[in-house]
């Protein structure tokens, strides 16, 4: 399947799984009163913050540019999604990442550019902790709205302090602006990479909060089960396989 049908595929079962589920206790959200404050602040933020950052990084930079800042922030976590393949019990994983950080590190100019994947044919596969502890069997129990960070479950939560210790820019970051100021740049072009999913969003669901939530808990799951997650818990297993079979669909 290729870039363009893949990624219309993956809003299209999204626009689904936000229609899917409505009640609080069928979507496991007993917080949503909470949640949904959370929610709003967040929309706010990113209304006034980060949404005009993000687009005022687009009109000045290219979409090679924002590539390669991608690349590089990508590449400093990876020590974290080496940890997580190991403790995943993946060595084929960890392998592949470890040959990825070496060549992109190098090769790759402090990984700015992805020779990995373009001659090696090694594609990068992010693993965080949150993943790891599904692995085990760790439920993700009920869903949680963070400030700043957004969607995520108890369980999930415990990848970020696992991603700031495994990742390479805390560790040769000079001082506190220099890593505040990387890590700004890191929301932004990744928030300016989002806007065309955003917008679809936005206009796509009659309840924001709804969808994105069924969408992240969704996404979760796949994740958890690298993309192929139990049929019971994939309504659209049979949805794609059909797509892939007709290319002309």
């Amino acid at each position: 399947m290729n870039l363009s049908r893949t990624i219309a595929v993956l809003l299209l079962a999204l626009l689904l799984a936000g229609c899917a589920s409505s009640g609080n206790q069928a979507a496991n959200d007993p917080l949503e009163g909470f949640n949904r404050g959370v929610y709003a602040f967040n929309e706010e933020l990113d209304t006034y913050v980060i949404g005009p950052a993000s687009q005022g990084w687009t009109r000045v930079t290219s979409q090679d540019v924002r590539n390669s800042v991608g690349n590089f922030f990508n590449n400093l976590e990876s020590p974290g999604y080496i940890l997580n393949d190991l403790l995943q019990g993946k060595p084929g994983g960890a392998g592949k990442e470890t040959v990825r950080f070496v060549v992109n590190s190098t090769v790759g100019i402090l990984g700015f550019f992805d020779p990995a994947e373009a001659w090696l044919g090694i594609e990068g596969r992010p693993e965080d902790f949150g993943q790891t502890l599904g692995k085990w069997g760790v439920d993700s129990g009920p869903y949680l709205v963070l400030p700043l960070f957004g969607p995520s479950s108890p369980r999930d939560a415990t990848s970020y302090p696992v991603a700031y210790y495994t990742n390479v820019l805390t560790y040769v970051a000079i001082d506190t602006l220099t890593f505040g100021t990387l890590t700004a740049l890191n929301i932004v072009n990744s928030r300016a990479e989002l806007e065309g999913a955003a917008r679809f969003r936005d206009d796509a669901a009659i309840d924001p909060y709804v969808f994105t939530r069924s969408a992240y808990r969704q996404f979760r799951r796949n994740a958890v089960h690298d993309g192929n997650p139990p049929m019971e818990d994939d309504p659209y297993s049979d949805f794609l396989e059909d797509m892939d079979a007709n290319p002309d669909i």
